[in-house]
C-alpha cells in the first residue's frame, strides 16, 4: 500500500514538479489482477483500483489489513463507494452478489466482511475504482445506477464548463456516515471543470479523470487560491486535494471525472467560492 501523509501548504509553495507529483498523483490504479491501494493521511481517504482479469480478486489481496487499518477487515471501521469504469462486472459483499455495469457504483457500508471483484469477460475487464473513509455508524450497502443517482446540470457553453453532476452517495439520495461520491461529465466543447473553483476547509476531495482520449491531457489546478500549481492528468489518473486546495481542471478536450469527499460534514454546497480572478 502506497502512503502519503499530509502536506503543509506553504511547503508546498516551493515543491517542484517531481514532488508535487509524488506527493497527490496517484497513478497506475490498474493493473490485472491486483489491487492497487494508495492511503492518504488527509482525512484517511483510501484509494483502490481493481482489474480483475483471470481472478476473483478480494480487496485485502496483497494488504496487511493489521499492519495498515489495525482492524480485522478492511470494513470493520470503512464505508466505501466503487464505481465500475470498464466491462461488466461484479461485486461479492458477503452472501450477495452486485452486477456492475459500466458506470454502476456500489456503496459498501461499515461491517461488510468478504468482499471480492470480478470480471465478466477477461478480454473487456471491469475496472473498479474504490474510494473509502472512516465510518463510526453502519448505513445499507446499496447498488447506485446511473439512473439513480442525482442528476445537476450546471456551467454554460459559453464559459466552456457545461457539465452535468452526478450525485450517487449524497445525503439527496441515500444515507451514508460520511463519504460523499458522485460523477461529473463535461459536455463536448466544454474543458473545465468546478470553475468558478472552490475550496472547502472541512472536507479534503479525490479527483479520478476518465474518458481522456489517449493523446489529450487535462491540467489540474491545486494549491492556495493565492499559490496556484498544476499537475497534467492522464486517463485513470486519481489526484488528492487536501481542504485548502482548490481541485479544477482544464483538458485539451472534454473528459469525465469522479469526487469523493470525506471531512466534517456532507453539505454538497459548505464551499469558500472563489472567482476565476480570486486566482494567483
Amino acid at each position: 500500500m502506497d502512503i502519503r501523509y499530509s502536506a503543509n501548504p506553504k511547503d508546498v509553495e516551493r515543491y517542484s514538479t517531481e514532488e508535487l507529483r509524488r506527493e497527490f498523483l496517484i497513478t497506475d490504479l490498474y493493473v490485472p489482477d491486483t489491487v492497487q491501494a494508495t492511503y492518504s493521511h488527509v482525512d484517511r481517504m483510501v484509494v483502490m483500483g481493481i482489474m480483475p482479469v483471470r481472478e476473483e480478486v478480494p480487496i485485502d489481496k496483497g494488504i496487511d489489513i493489521w499492519a495498515n487499518f489495525g482492524t480485522g477487515s478492511f470494513f470493520e471501521r470503512r464505508e466505501a463507494g466503487v464505481f465500475n469504469l470498464g466491462g461488466p462486472g461484479a461485486i461479492r459483499v458477503d452472501d450477495e452478489r452486485y452486477e456492475l455495469a459500466y458506470e454502476d457504483c456500489l456503496y459498501i457500508a461499515k461491517g461488510a466482511g468478504t468482499v471480492t471483484f470480478s470480471s465478466a469477460d477477461p478480454e473487456n475487464p471491469a475496472r473498479f475504482y474504490l474510494a473509502s473513509t472512516p465510518a463510526h455508524k453502519t448505513c445499507k450497502t446499496t447498488f447506485l445506477s446511473f439512473e439513480n443517482a442525482n442528476h445537476r446540470p450546471c456551467g454554460e457553453a459559453e464559459n466552456a464548463n457545461k457539465r452535468v453532476i452526478n450525485q450517487f452517495i449524497h445525503p439527496d439520495v441515500l444515507e451514508t456516515c460520511q463519504l460523499s461520491m458522485g460523477l461529473t461529465q463535461l459536455a463536448p466543447g466544454s474543458v473545465w471543470n468546478t470553475m468558478p473553483c472552490h475550496t472547502h476547509e472541512r472536507r479534503m476531495e479525490v479527483y479520478t479523470y476518465f474518458e481522456i482520449p489517449e493523446d489529450q491531457a487535462v491540467i489540474h489546478l491545486m494549491g492556495q487560491p493565492k499559490q496556484t500549481r498544476h499537475l497534467v492528468m492522464r486517463n485513470f489518473d486519481a489526484v488528492i486535494s487536501p481542504s485548502w486546495s482548490i481541485h479544477s481542471g482544464c483538458g485539451t478536450s472534454n473528459y469525465t471525472f469522479i469526487w469523493a469527499m470525506g471531512g466534517e460534514n456532507q453539505t454538497f454546497d459548505d464551499m469558500d467560492n472563489l472567482k476565476p480572478t480570486d486566482l494567483e
